[in-house]
């Protein structure tokens, strides 16, 4: 079954799902990463895995809907492809799809200077997260660090302050039919925020985390995907009759310490900040659609082992999280999670029985009064021969 979906299938149904996205909806994208024990796939590779499995991996990207609250489009990357450079290969894919005017949703592990310039490229809409550390937000930010704790720029809902600063970004396009590189300045918009819990949590997160380090090291069971931080937080000396002395790094915790609690969005079309601060909490739609997906949907691994049976899988895994995303949005809009889960809800849904009996034809099982509730409250027709 699975490897008689072929791409060509694939790609009608994208193209068709476009048609049917809704206009200004931004997308969040974000990547995941599934592993597999097999060594016949060609995308199988050893990669970063953010839940640290040792396995090899392939990864998924997935574009969700802000408004629609569901997935519009994925791929599948070599395992080794790290976020930042799948962004450029996304812009061309739109391209092919007929996806114009996109606004996307992005974290700060798709930032580089080169997708932004992509962005720009495709004349495409985004929102994205970037790291205080960048030379340009670091002077804005200082120039705003106590502006930013002003009554006059604090959001109840959200309970932060915030900024936004009209910059200029340094375009560049290479072109090689010309041999040269083009070079203008594109308006952006800097959003920086400061909130008070964050704060309170970055320190409290540090701590647990410089704690585990310097455990790590009395112990000597360095983890790999740890090395640089053990070097950036402790210096290790060993003597002969002190034997290891492990010392922190005070200047760098301190000056870490400095922007707990800061953060920082960049944009190319929203100029209020917590409008902006708003799309981009939407963005954890996604996140929760990889745990759905995993879990729900029983992903973690492949259980494939040939590239035609995966590309199959993943395709019919994509349109069962259309389904159960939908049923999450209607329940979200009924506001039926205030007495269901997802999980209680389907569960209960599902005593429903549906069968062929010889000579009598389809036989409809009872349906219960809570069961015809939650059809109405979802807005879907009763089961009914």
């Amino acid at each position: 079954l699975f490897q008689q979906i072929d791409e060509e299938g694939r790609m009608t149904f994208f193209q068709k799902q476009g048609q049917r996205r809704m206009e200004n909806e931004f997308w969040a994208f974000d990547v995941t990463s599934i592993s597999s024990f097999s060594s016949t796939l060609n995308q199988v590779k050893k990669g970063r895995n953010k839940e640290h499995d040792r396995l090899p991996q392939i990864n998924l990207a997935l574009l969700f809907g802000e408004k629609s609250g569901l997935p519009f489009y994925y791929r599948k990357l070599p395992g080794n492809i790290t976020d930042v450079k799948t962004v450029r290969q996304l812009m061309g894919e739109f391209n092919v799809l007929g996806y114009k005017k996109v606004h996307i949703l992005l974290d700060r592990g798709f930032y580089s200077k080169d997708n932004i310039n992509a962005l720009y490229q495709y004349h495409q809409k985004f929102i994205i997260g970037v790291q205080l550390r960048l030379k340009y937000v670091t002077s804005v930010l200082e120039e705003e660090r106590e502006n930013l704790k002003l009554w006059t720029h604090h959001h109840a809902q959200f309970n932060t302050y915030g900024v936004c600063r009209t910059i200029q970004w340094d375009y560049e396009q290479e072109r090689p039919y010309k041999g040269d590189t083009l070079k203008s300045k594109r308006r952006a918009y800097l959003h920086l925020f400061y909130n008070p819990e964050k704060a309170a949590k970055d320190q409290t997160d540090m701590n647990d985390y410089l704690s585990s380090l310097k455990r790590d090291l009395e112990e000597n069971a360095l983890k790999d995907y740890r090395l640089k931080d053990y070097q950036k937080y402790f210096d290790i000396k060993e003597t002969p009759k002190r034997g290891k002395k492990i010392i922190p790094k005070e200047e760098v915790m301190r000056k870490d310490a400095k922007n707990y609690g800061y953060f920082a969005l960049l944009s190319n079309e929203v100029k209020d900040s917590f409008e902006a601060l708003s799309l981009y909490r939407s963005k954890d739609v996604v996140e929760k659609a990889f745990g759905n997906l995993k879990d729900r949907l029983n992903f973690r691994r492949m259980q494939v082992s040939s590239e035609l049976s995966l590309n199959g899988k993943l395709f019919v895994e994509f349109i069962a999280l259309i389904y159960l995303s939908y049923v999450k949005k209607k329940m979200q809009d009924a506001n039926l999670f205030e007495q269901w889960t997802l999980q209680g809800l389907l569960d209960e849904l599902d005593t429903i029985e549906l069968f062929e009996a010889p000579e009598h034809g389809r036989i409809l099982g009872e349906v219960t009064k809570k069961q015809q509730e939650i059809y109405e409250a979802l807005d879907i027709p009763i089961p009914s021969l």
